[in-house]
């Protein structure tokens, strides 16, 4: 299948992507709970790269899997995808195997399946950066959140913006220890928080989707997490129309020197559009484990059931912005 697309005429093109995310998230499932992380991830691994394989797709893995490039299963960074036809399109592409790794290898909810597309050279490169602090809220936050201000008078701002008392958001944060001040500010301030030992793809989503946060209860999200995850997100939130800032954030001695001899900038806060240089972008995320979001991988009798999160952000300004929770049943392959 051909992936040229421009305007409004990107249907094919998602249900295409969301492909590649239903075949790594089945392929994962049966692992779940197993408590074995390397295995389930290079099961997905295998199963994404298979499925890209088959599209018609041209570009670049520009954050990928830690992985040897010559390895031919593997989805490392830098890999090139060339099943494109001359003159098509080229893309940067974001993959994320499995998304809360933890959250699989231990039972629990919101692992997912995440892939990500942009035309090529629009997506921020974050170099040697594996951290970044993040800041995610609905649209009516666009432009109005000052990211380096204090935690409180951020959240003082969003109360404003929501039209929503301080005492009743709650923002959604990784359980890491790094995150014990982060914490203790935001409850300082009047506001919950909704701890998670990983998933901020899943925490992002929540809370700049546009009619979820009354589901799920999630207002922003802060805090450090992966590059990889925040550029995904960021994918997902140009899309959305909602508001992503991030900083480059190193958290680990190795990173940090990294990122100066890189002359990456530790200091200033990007938002959105700066990560994310075109409306022209697809995100599709399928659930393995079920969650706030969507449903893990079912099965039901000779059939197993996906479900699967699909955004679009193409035209102009993101005019024909389209968002889709797509249920799928597939025909049973034994698992192994």
């Amino acid at each position: 299948m051909s992936l040229a697309v421009s305007g409004c005429d990107d249907q094919l093109f998602v249900y295409a992507l969301c492909r590649v995310t239903e075949a790594a998230a089945r392929a994962a499932a049966g692992l779940v709970g197993r408590g074995n992380r390397g295995q389930s991830t290079q099961t997905a691994i295998e199963a994404m790269r298979t499925e890209l394989n088959k599209l018609a797709l041209s570009g670049r893995v520009v954050i990928g899997e830690d992985c040897d490039a010559s390895n031919e299963t593997g989805l490392p960074t830098g890999l090139e995808l060339k099943c494109g036809k001359p003159g098509e399109p080229r893309f940067d592409v974001v993959v994320d195997p499995i998304e809360g790794t933890s959250y699989l290898a231990r039972g629990m909810t919101n692992a997912m399946a995440v892939t990500a597309l942009a035309p090529e050279g629009s997506l921020f490169d974050p170099g040697p950066a594996f951290y970044m602090e993040k800041f995610a809220a609905p649209a009516k936050a666009r432009g109005k959140i000052d990211p380096a201000a204090p935690t409180q008078v951020k959240l003082g701002q969003l109360s404003t913006i929501l039209d929503k008392p301080v005492s009743e958001l709650t923002v959604f944060v990784l359980e890491k220890p790094r995150h014990r001040e982060l914490v203790n500010q935001i409850h300082n301030a009047g506001a919950r928080v909704a701890l998670y030992p990983a998933g901020d793809v899943a925490g992002a989503l929540m809370a700049a989707m546009p009619g979820f946060g009354a589901k799920s209860g999630i207002d922003a999200l802060m805090g450090t997490g992966g590059t990889r995850e925040g550029m995904l997100s960021a994918v997902a939130i140009r899309a959305l129309g909602g508001e992503f800032m991030m900083r480059i954030d190193p958290q680990l001695t190795t990173e940090k020197a990294a990122v100066s001899k890189a002359g990456l900038n530790t200091t200033a806060w990007m938002g959105v559009n700066d990560l994310v240089k075109s409306d022209n972008v697809h995100f599709t995320a399928t659930g393995i484990t079920t969650g706030l979001l969507f449903e893990g991988v079912q099965r039901e009798g000779d059939m197993e059931r996906t479900q699967s999160l699909l955004l679009s952000g193409s035209g102009k300004d993101g005019a024909c912005r389209r968002r889709q929770l797509l249920t799928t049943w597939h025909n049973l392959e034994p698992r192994v």
